[in-house]
């Protein structure tokens, strides 16, 4: 994610040149994230950089989250990643065999973004949780970022009907 706008659905009369103020310079926020997918909570670490190091940060908080502990009742997990390099790499390789225990992953083919799932939330949070805003800087924007993550799984979890019993 940019502190300058991204442009989700924006329009401007035919001859008109479109501007969205964007001072300062531009800084990204790297999002790396985790879809649980029975209750459909996306679960997001931001960091300023995309390197293994990160990923594997994001692997030891699915261990707090997810991995055995006593008391807890072991649950099979998979893990379904693309070829990326930060999943491929020497280091996270090691960190997932470390996992290999508890942590299945599965590989999808390389340059395959329409089987991963995850990336439809990644566009959805750009297009309707963070579109057409200018970030002060990478802070603000990371806070944004986690905003909307739980604004997300808010609604995404949203039960349609306030009493779950229903009359026959």
């Amino acid at each position: 994610a940019l502190t300058h706008p991204y442009l989700a659905h924006a329009w401007a009369k035919k001859g008109a040149d479109l501007r969205i103020p964007a001072p300062g310079q531009a800084a990204k926020v790297a999002m790396l994230g985790v879809l649980d997918w029975a209750p459909r909570d996306l679960i997001v670490r931001t960091s300023r950089s995309k390197r293994s190091t990160d990923f594997i940060a994001l692997l030891d908080q699915i261990d707090r989250q997810y991995g055995p502990m006593p008391g807890r009742a072991q649950k099979p997990i998979v893990l379904v990643l693309d070829n990326g390099p930060i999943h491929t790499s020497k280091a996270t390789r090691a960190a997932l065999a470390e996992r290999a225990s508890w942590l299945t992953v599965e590989w999808l083919p390389k340059y395959a973004p329409e089987l991963n799932d995850i990336e439809e939330l990644w566009r959805d949070l750009k297009q309707h949780h963070l579109a057409h805003q200018t970030f002060s800087g990478p802070e603000s924007l990371d806070a944004a970022i986690h905003q909307a993550t739980m604004k997300l799984n808010r609604e995404r979890n949203r039960h349609p009907l306030p009493n779950h019993r229903i009359a026959a």
